[in-house]
């Protein structure tokens, strides 16, 4: 089983925002170190919790401060923009990292949908999902363009030896029809449905895939997990993300709480929720979630977990990292 990681540069109480942001890079260049296969940043937009607004920005900073980890989005929300432009940008990338850049794709706005129109005013741009995609992965591999198509003729640059890797991300059946369709590799957001619906996509994938980008098919699953030296204390930081959890339930959306400061009363069906929760969450000592990711892994027929990991304190989550590198061998 190989491990990577996704970081979405959490928003927390009492500590600015740009500082997540520095703790992000820093993050990545720690797990670099532990041997971590990739490093992966999401697109999200006017959410108190999360200020990892550009990962294509961040994903240059992590460039040229690390040597060998794979760099990507997890992802571009493709129908806010261009395809033109994002397969420019990660072509500069690609230029900083050559044969390290992961393109991740996905069609949720990543907002709410008044700020989805500010970032794109066309109500029905999702509507257009999959040419776009479709679009990018020529201008991103240097394919040319069909006959009669705008952008016959235009090269994304900078032209390389090497080009990103395009990705779909999804959490539903849909992404998993189109990456089938198209031939790319394909991630499910484990974390968002918490499994519901994980090992129907996949299956939907490998059913429906056609070589096209890849040869075969190619898919991991991103999982939300936290290890600590003591299953004690993972639950006791997990105190952070039980509250952000419980709390979206009502729409009520804010930075991350220490720990202490997490725990509030709940009504009954909060209460319900919360042990559901704590039933499917992957919390303990780093062998005892290693364990449990390396059975998901083998349910789904997978090789590689996409592990994020949300904690007030980002020393507790770097230790998070280091214990399950250490439990699942990464070198």
């Amino acid at each position: 089983m190989r491990l990577s990681v996704l970081d979405q540069s959490v928003a927390c109480v009492g500590r600015p925002q740009d500082e997540s942001i520095r703790h992000t890079v820093a993050l990545a260049e720690h797990c670099e170190r532990l041997g971590y296969e990739r490093f992966w940043l999401s697109e999200h937009h006017s959410l108190p919790a999360i200020v990892g607004t550009a990962p294509e920005v961040l994903m240059a900073a992590i460039a040229v401060r690390t040597a060998r980890i794979r760099i990507g989005s997890a992802g571009v929300m493709l129908p806010h923009y261009s395809p033109f432009k994002v397969a420019e940008q990660f072509r500069v990338l690609d230029a900083l990292a050559p044969g390290r850049i992961d393109l991740g794709v996905g069609r949720a706005p990543g907002s709410d949908h008044r700020t989805a129109r500010l970032l794109n005013p066309d109500p029905r741009s999702a509507n257009h999902f999959p040419q776009q995609v479709r679009e990018l992965q020529a201008w991103v591999s240097g394919e040319e363009m069909p006959e009669g198509h705008p952008g016959r003729g235009i090269q994304a640059l900078p032209r390389a030896v090497t080009a990103p890797q395009l990705w779909m991300l999804g959490s539903s059946s849909y992404g998993a029809q189109l990456a089938a369709h198209y031939g790319l590799p394909y991630s499910f957001a484990h974390f968002i449905s918490d499994g519901e619906g994980c090992a129907e996509a996949l299956e939907l994938y490998r059913q429906l895939f056609k070589p096209g980008l890849v040869q075969r098919p190619e898919a991991n699953v991103c999982v939300w997990a936290l290890a600590a030296d003591t299953e004690e204390e993972a639950w006791r930081l997990f105190a952070s993300r039980e509250r952000a959890r419980v709390d979206r339930q009502t729409g009520r959306f804010g930075p991350l709480l220490p720990p202490e400061q997490a725990v509030r009363p709940y009504d009954a069906a909060e209460e319900a929720f919360r042990q559901g929760l704590r039933a499917r969450s992957f919390v303990g000592t780093g062998e005892q979630v290693v364990q449990r990711l390396r059975a998901l892994a083998e349910a789904l027929e997978i090789e590689e977990v996409v592990v994020i990991t949300w904690t007030w304190d980002p020393l507790a989550q770097r230790r998070s990292y280091e214990l399950l590198a250490g439990a699942a061998g990464l070198s």
